[in-house]
């Protein structure tokens, strides 16, 4: 293989690589977030006034 076309898939590989990292972190986020939403809606619900 020439060397130009290792490098190039060395990008691409490194790209992708930091494509499911991203991806990875947004999840993890948002099921974070989600998580903390439901959570405030028990929080709400248990000390509202009946």
């Amino acid at each position: 293989m020439s060397e130009p076309r290792k490098q190039r898939e060395k990008d691409v590989e490194r790209w992708l690589e930091r494509g499911v990292a991203l991806r990875a972190a947004f999840y993890v986020f948002g099921t974070h977030l989600f998580a903390g939403f439901v959570w405030l809606l028990f929080y709400i619900g248990r000390h509202a006034h009946k």
